[in-house]
């Protein structure tokens, strides 16, 4: 029986999965993602945690028939490449992945399939949990924001399979939060996990005098936020704040793509199902022009990306 490897490179941690023909993962490996000092540093975890997935399937790596890899980051799948990693070292200007994969598993490279995290994300969604829907938005909201898109059956990738950042779309015309990307008023600025304590920050400083939020607590989180949610007027206007351009930004992906189904995953919305996901339910109808779509939370968790990666792995004519 053939085996097959997926890999999935996040700005915190290198998983990897050993699997069969039916993308059943058999044996995992996990290693937190070097922040540097180079580029070719990610790239020995990720060949290391290959190795140990291998090990616990008891599978020889040169014995595997093929390999996906889900990343996050600007890639370049001609060179098989992560051109600007994202949340890693400053110095760290490219991360070579397709290339150093295939020789550890003594593959040729064109059976190594680099895709961004969130179209493998959307590739593992649909393939174990919606398989007969053929127009798919994977939606992850956590420290960023972005999709996967699967349209009329086929994943959209666009080029170098950069399709997918809808984070970086503009909800706020007048720009008053700066993304980390640097330009201002994109979604992922207000909504991601790493931006909710900054934008409540801003919403504080525009006048609210009395909160039990840490505000002014160096570890002040997005968690904060939803722990007071109902219990303190302040917290429940942030979280207001926050659905309304979440459904804004929900609202601008269903008009692009049109799909059947939005499943939403991400730490943000797996940690707060009832507070982030049911008012975007509640709230998205009025504002289409088109069908509303089934928005329900992913019930694959955090395990998408990598079964998707997994998935890429497969010949087309398994995973069709």
């Amino acid at each position: 029986m053939p085996h097959y490897v997926g890999i999935d490179l996040g700005a915190t941690n290198v998983r990897a999965a050993v699997g069969d023909e039916t993308a059943t993962i058999v044996a995992r490996a996990r290693e937190p993602t070097p922040d540097g000092p180079t580029g070719e540093a990610v790239t020995a975890t990720v060949r290391e945690v290959v190795r140990a997935a291998c090990a616990e399937a008891a599978v020889d790596p040169t014995a595997v028939a093929g390999a996906g890899i889900a990343s996050m980051g600007r890639l370049d799948v001609d060179a098989g490449t992560v051109t600007v990693p994202s949340n890693l070292g400053d110095d760290i200007d490219g991360i070579r992945l397709v290339e150093p994969v295939a020789t550890l598993l003594d593959l040729d490279p064109e059976s190594v399939t680099l895709r961004g995290d969130t179209q493998a994300g959307a590739i593992g969604d649909r393939f174990h949990a919606h398989p007969t829907v053929d127009d798919l938005v994977y939606l992850t909201i956590s420290s960023g924001i972005g999709a996967g898109v699967i349209a009329d059956g086929d994943l959209l990738r666009g080029r170098n399979s950069n399709a997918g950042e809808v984070g970086h779309q503009t909800i706020d015309a007048d720009g008053t939060m700066t993304c980390g990307c640097g330009q201002s008023g994109h979604w992922e600025a207000y909504c991601s996990g790493n931006n909710i304590p900054r934008f409540a920050r801003r919403l504080f400083e525009e006048g609210t005098s009395d909160t039990a939020l840490p505000i002014d607590d160096e570890s002040f989180t997005a968690a904060d936020v939803f722990a007071y949610a109902g219990r303190d007027a302040f917290a429940d206007h942030v979280i207001d704040r926050v659905t309304a351009l979440n459904v804004l930004g929900v609202a601008n992906v269903v008009h692009a793509y049109a799909p059947d189904v939005v499943t939403l995953s991400g730490a943000v919305v797996t940690n707060n199902p009832d507070t982030i996901v049911d008012p975007i339910r509640d709230r998205l109808p009025p504002k289409l022009v088109v069908d509303t779509p089934e928005v329900t939370v992913s019930d694959r968790g955090d395990a998408a990306v990598l079964e998707g990666a997994l998935v890429l792995a497969l010949p087309d004519d398994v995973r069709a």
